[in-house]
């Protein structure tokens, strides 16, 4: 019971903090968080931890899980419908998961959206093609120990052997991303 309490309280305080970040060009839409500023870490290969597997449900509420993506890089994009940033890096992210299909599994993760239409809209808009875990509240944010995602939108690149091997804090381009996923799957081949 403590030890939840303190999960809880932990999330609150992110929150609150403004820890998790999403640039907006007006602060009444901007869900009271801070702007991304384009960095990106990698974690070289010998010093990765393994990064969480997330199960959980999908924006039509289906099952879903990262396990699916076993022996491939799984990269997980964290948005909300409601952040422009994530309005504009939609598209690219659509073109990387295309052209890295036959490496990679993409998942994203819906947060701060109340309810599922807002992020269902969202989907269709930019013609997502990869599944998204709704997570209202930001609890498999926290599942993130090593490169935790921090800003919105981040986005995760987990190896071939299910380590964290680079993050993106803010909007990530094709071609960046691309570049990234093809280094980390060259690694483990």
């Amino acid at each position: 019971m403590r030890t939840r309490f303190i999960a809880i309280l932990a999330a609150v305080t992110l929150v609150v903090a403004g820890v998790s970040a999403c640039s907006s060009t007006s602060a009444s839409d901007d869900k009271g968080f801070a702007a991304g500023d384009g960095s990106w870490s990698k974690v070289a290969a010998d010093k990765r931890e393994p990064a969480p597997v997330l199960t959980g449900k999908d924006l039509d509420g289906k099952e879903i899980s990262t396990a699916d993506a076993k022996g491939k890089v799984t990269v997980i994009n964290v948005w909300g419908s409601w952040c422009a940033p994530c309005r504009h890096e939609a598209p690219a992210l659509v073109k990387a998961a295309d052209r890295t299909k036959d490496v990679a599994a993409f998942y994203g993760i819906n947060t701060r959206d109340l309810n599922r239409e807002p992020a269902q809209a969202f989907s269709r808009a930019f013609q997502v093609t990869y599944p998204s875990f709704y997570d209202p509240d930001g609890a498999m944010l926290l599942k993130f120990t090593e490169l935790p995602p921090k800003a919105i939108p981040s986005t995760l690149v987990i190896d071939r052997k299910g380590r964290s091997a680079a993050r993106f804090l803010g909007e990530v381009s094709t071609a960046t991303l691309v570049q990234a996923i093809d280094d980390v799957a060259k690694e483990s081949q």
